[in-house]
């Protein structure tokens, strides 16, 4: 099994972080799919409800293949069926609902490094690093300032497109194209094995260790 990425966490000793991983991906999509619900619920839509998706259970929102993909490559999705016919506010309606996910991630951003920055002490820090609990909450920080940029990226079909389709028509326009959803995913899928993602993963951990450390250092 060389190569596959539980493994090799697993065998050089990083066992926490990868229970702490799995912990972090499962709920932070399965409360980004159900923050989406609950927008669309307070719209006036009730189909999250009636398709049995305002529900804990990853695997409902997550689904089978994207469990799979997730065990054997480390990537996931989620999904929430939603009816924006029926969302009361129109466009901005389907604006809220969309960015409701995101939002989600960014609130699970804040309250984990801000609770990092609460009980970690930057002096035992660079001497032992990280605790299990305050790598635990490290963990959620930047995993999910990760999940927020990526969804807010303008690529079909991420929430960042929706949110500006429904601002522009003409970029609309360009997303009913039958190919644009294939070729969102492609370039998507590009995006995620290139440099590109490797500088966003590496620039959310610089930006919680940063949030963390100013919170430490003020409340000193």
């Amino acid at each position: 099994m060389s190569g596959w990425w539980v493994h090799e966490l697993w065998n050089s000793g990083q066992r926490v972080e990868l229970i702490v991983w799995i912990f972090w991906v499962i709920a932070a999509i399965t409360l980004h799919e159900l923050a989406h619900g609950w927008a669309a619920l307070w719209e006036g839509d009730d189909t999250p409800s009636v398709t049995g998706h305002m529900t804990a259970n990853p695997v409902v929102h997550m689904g089978v293949p994207s469990i799979i993909a997730f065990l054997i490559i480390g990537i996931a999705w989620g999904m929430m069926p939603v009816n924006p016919y029926r969302f009361r506010h129109g466009k901005w309606g389907r604006i809220l609902v969309s960015f409701a996910g995101p939002a989600m991630n960014l609130l699970l951003a804040g309250c984990t490094l801000i609770a990092l920055g609460v009980i970690m002490k930057p002096d035992v820090l660079l001497e032992h690093g990280f605790s299990d609990v305050e790598r635990f909450l490290f963990t959620g920080g930047f995993l999910n300032l990760i999940l927020f940029a990526l969804n807010m990226l303008p690529v079909p079909p991420l929430d960042g497109s929706n949110i500006l389709a429904n601002l522009s028509s003409t970029v609309a326009n360009w997303y009913r194209h039958p190919r644009a959803q294939m070729a969102g995913l492609l370039l998507f899928f590009a995006l995620m094995w290139s440099g590109l993602f490797g500088a966003i993963f590496n620039f959310a951990e610089r930006i919680s260790l940063f949030i963390a450390y100013s919170i430490a250092n003020g409340l000193q």
